[in-house]
């Protein structure tokens, strides 16, 4: 089975990925490594990316600062679509050859941030949305980045509503609550996918 897992920013994703892989054994695609490969030096996007963004964006080791032309490209639409039309097309032929090789695993967990804005979900099987309270998902964020709130707001405005998210997937988790309380629905959610692959 292929679940497409997806959710706003700072909703835990990853930590629900680690999870399913954990007790579930799945094979975890995740497009934000994918693409963060494909910007590396030597990574396939890298070049276009200098081409058209300019050297500002390259730190001291001569890697994309990813935090300069994030700011960059959701402040500007245009911007953010070019960088995307250089990007996605790559990202998406990786996440086609990756699914093809793992499709005969018994869980494949398709981890895309973008599933529904993307139209990926065409894609999957079923699809789990991760979500959280939005003073929790902002203090995450502030957390792991030092994001300013108002960069926050631009990022999730460029994303489809949590609500929205919610009410389209197969599965939902609420992982706004203690990890103890995150586990027991992932649990919960291995237990009744092994029950309907038994069927």
């Amino acid at each position: 089975m292929i679940l497409g897992l997806t959710g706003s920013i700072g909703s835990g994703k990853t930590t629900v990925a680690r999870m399913l892989q954990e007790w579930g054994g799945a094979v975890v695609i995740d497009a934000d490594a994918i693409a963060y490969e494909l910007q590396a030096p030597g990574g396939s996007a890298y070049n276009e990316i200098l081409k058209a963004f300019g050297p500002d964006i390259v730190d001291g080791e001569g890697k994309i600062d990813r935090a300069t032309l994030g700011a960059m490209v959701f402040s500007d639409p245009e911007k953010r679509k070019l960088l995307n039309s250089i990007v996605h097309p790559l990202v998406r032929t990786e996440e086609l050859r990756l699914l093809d090789k793992y499709r005969s695993e018994p869980l494949v967990v398709f981890m895309v941030p973008l599933l529904y804005e993307n139209g990926l979900e065409s894609l999957v099987d079923r699809v789990l949305v991760v979500t959280v309270g939005d003073d929790a998902r902002r203090q995450r964020l502030w957390e792991r980045s030092q994001m300013p709130p108002e960069e926050i707001s631009r990022r999730l405005a460029a994303q489809m509503p949590q609500e929205e998210k919610a009410r389209r997937a197969d599965f939902v988790i609420n992982n706004g609550g203690t990890r103890d309380e995150t586990e027991a629905q992932v649990k919960s959610l291995l237990a009744s996918l092994r029950k309907s692959q038994a069927h």
